[in-house]
């Protein structure tokens, strides 16, 4: 998924980091095996990159990212009660994570081209900005938790 860069930090080596509006970090000195960046090395460099988009693998990899906070949690939702607008394609806005917890049954989970069921021992991760739709299986019980920072 392309993510905008909205800010940058220096890690541990002093390597630029580019912080995307996904809230994932992403080395911008280089991208194996070896993209040259020089715009990186200056301030002006940086700061007329900002906005540009570069392709985060980790929200392709569904990766949580850290130090999320949590905002607010849907009612429980039952096979009956689920919102017409969860069971066809949609997505949280920009910087907004999701997280799809069972209290009981089962939910198919589809997101992009990838399909998961969900229970109890299986969370769902929603990314933000990404297509997905849930469909109960069965009976469940189900909520969603929203992060962002």
């Amino acid at each position: 998924m392309n993510r905008k860069i909205v800010a940058y930090h220096q890690d541990e080596r002093d390597d630029w980091v580019a912080e995307l509006d996904c809230h994932h970090g992403q080395h911008v000195r280089h991208n194996p095996p070896f993209t040259n960046r020089p715009w990186v090395v200056t301030e002006a460099g940086r700061k007329q990159m900002l906005g540009f988009e570069l392709d985060c693998v980790r929200c392709d990899r569904f990766e949580w990212p850290e130090d999320l906070i949590f905002q607010r949690r849907t009612p429980m939702f039952d096979e009956n009660s689920v919102p017409k607008g969860l069971l066809k394609d949609h997505s949280t806005k920009t910087g907004t994570w999701g997280l799809i917890c069972i209290e009981a049954g089962e939910l198919l989970y589809t997101a992009t081209d990838r399909q998961q069921t969900l229970s109890p021992e299986a969370k769902g991760i929603v990314v933000p900005n990404m297509l997905h739709k849930v469909e109960p299986l069965n009976e469940v019980w189900f909520c969603v938790e929203f992060y962002s920072r």
